[in-house]
């Protein structure tokens, strides 16, 4: 499973961990990808999407064809 999320982008972030003697040493933040499955009606078939949990709410806001149209007209393939 990539480490990027398919609607929004999000990927891992790169920054330093500070310890309390100020050394700093690399770190990454994940994003919270979950792993999900759309009925999506227009082409009349369940697409399995890997997603953010700030994208799933974006699917309950704007709905999945909404989405799913913006990804298709990016040249995302899934």
């Amino acid at each position: 499973m990539s480490r990027r999320c398919q609607v929004t982008g999000a990927s891992p972030r790169v920054g330093r961990r500070v310890s309390h003697a100020h050394r700093r040493t690399p770190r990454t933040w994940s994003p919270n990808l979950q792993t999900r499955r759309f009925w999506v009606p227009s082409p009349r078939r369940y697409v399995r999407l890997t997603l953010s949990v700030r994208a799933m709410r974006r699917i309950d806001r704007e709905g999945i064809d909404a989405v799913v149209a913006e990804m298709l007209a990016r040249g995302e393939r899934f």
